[in-house]
């Protein structure tokens, strides 16, 4: 498997792009190695520049559910740019997808398009301290809520690959407000809404924490922080950016039955176009500029081109394609976790909903702790070796793997015999 023109890529990028990268996981630093640069998608695969060929488990980070480049989001793309590709200015599209979100995510009654999901995050942040008039806020160590200031302290996923415990540049004075707690740890929340309830703008959390590998809330835990934040006054946020519409339509919290107040929504929501956006309770929501003084804004929210591709994959998604994201991911989990057991290598082969995650851990993890415990060095060559067999795994161990439904049986049994022969390398060699 060649990776000579990748190679050259990297060099000429390294030049000109800070670490190569325009997003610092991408650059291979925690699986080493040269990264693969792309040149199209097709269907389950990636093809690089090289001409060499993967079944595709990151599907840029969760988004494309249908794999790349369906019919029906390419269609609604093309016909959209062809009208123009942006204007800066309201369109129809943008009521048909804020509809489409409202009807589907049960916390939402009004919602804000934007363009990425940390702006989302940021924003939902300020809305939440701007409609309270408070500044702490829970977050919980390694989730992950975009790279703004007071969101990026004990971050997961990017921050814990690279072993950065927050970042330079983000003051003592934005994160001196960000109330750190381990997930799934009520004792700590309650010690938190104790002793700050009544400055506590909000409890935020990604609801099934993706962004140190996989962990989910335990059994009634999101529960618990709703009660939490009813008790105290606090907004209630739950970062959808990855499980919404992908664990199912209405996101986590359809599938845990909790409404939060304010929800994150990214990834899926673009159809894989820059789009992502927030939403929640209209009394909440109608604080934002113009109709009240939290401001925010932004020249490309609701890019008519990213509004026809999310809008075109929303109207795709009914409880067939769940249950066929479901199959795939159960057939997924059961053939990993075969392949490791059949060879005696210890491993976690985590599931929740439509979401999976390999870590080399001799238990399921509980917190951001177990995952940073895990071996990692393991998890890098068991990504090489994979790599190597044509299969595109997250270049990092604290990430989640992402199936969709361009993944038949016959591409699932190729991962699970690739992922069989790696195992059984790993085991020899100790």
């Amino acid at each position: 498997m060649g990776t000579e023109v990748s190679a050259r890529l990297f060099d000429r990028a390294r030049d000109v792009i800070p670490g190569g990268v325009n997003s610092p996981v991408r650059a291979f630093d925690s699986v080493g190695g040269v990264p693969r640069f792309i040149a199209r998608g097709e269907g389950a695969e990636l093809v690089d520049v090289d001409g060499n060929r993967y079944l595709d488990l990151v599907n840029s980070w969760g988004p494309l559910l249908f794999g790349h480049v369906p019919d029906e989001v390419r269609a609604a793309a093309v016909e959209a740019i062809g009208r123009g590709s942006s204007f800066g200015a309201p369109t129809e599209g943008e009521v048909e997808l804020a509809e489409a979100i409202v009807e589907a995510v049960p916390s939402v009654q009004k919602v804000r398009l934007v363009s990425s999901g940390t702006e989302a995050g940021m924003s939902a942040i300020r809305l939440a301290r701007g409609a309270t008039g408070r500044d702490k806020l829970i977050k919980f160590v390694g989730h992950y809520h975009g790279h703004s200031d007071a969101l990026l302290v004990a971050a997961g996923s990017g921050v814990a690959t690279l072993g950065i415990p927050g970042s330079p540049g983000v003051t003592a004075g934005a994160a001196a407000d960000t109330v750190l707690v381990p997930w799934n740890d009520r004792a700590a929340v309650a010690a938190v809404v104790a002793e700050h309830g009544g400055d506590l703008a909000a409890i935020l959390c990604e609801p099934v924490a993706a962004n140190m590998n996989l962990v989910a809330p335990e059994e009634g835990f999101l529960a618990f922080l709703r009660e939490q934040a009813d008790a105290c006054g606090a907004v209630l946020v739950f970062d959808e950016v990855i499980s919404g519409f992908r664990v199912a339509r209405g996101g986590a919290q359809q599938l845990h039955g909790v409404t939060p107040d304010l929800t994150v929504l990214g990834k899926v929501v673009g159809g894989g176009f820059p789009l992502a956006a927030f939403g929640g309770r209209a009394d909440l929501m109608d604080h934002l500029a113009p109709a009240g003084p939290v401001y925010q804004a932004g020249t490309l929210s609701g890019n008519p081109v990213a509004v026809a591709a999310g809008l075109a994959q929303l109207r795709l998604l009914d409880d067939d394609v769940y249950a066929r994201l479901g199959r795939t991911t159960d057939r997924l989990v059961a053939g990993l976790r075969s392949a490791f057991e059949d060879s005696g290598v210890v491993a976690q082969v985590l599931q929740h909903a439509t979401l999976a995650g390999v870590l080399f851990a001799g238990a399921p993890p509980r917190r951001y702790e177990d995952v940073a415990a895990a071996d990692h060095d393991r998890y890098a060559s068991f990504f090489h070796g994979m790599l190597e067999r044509g299969v595109y795994l997250a270049p990092s161990g604290y990430e989640v793997l992402f199936t969709s439904t361009a993944l038949g049986e016959a591409e699932i049994d190729r991962i699970v015999t690739a992922a069989a022969e790696v195992a059984a390398g790993l085991a020899e060699a100790g």
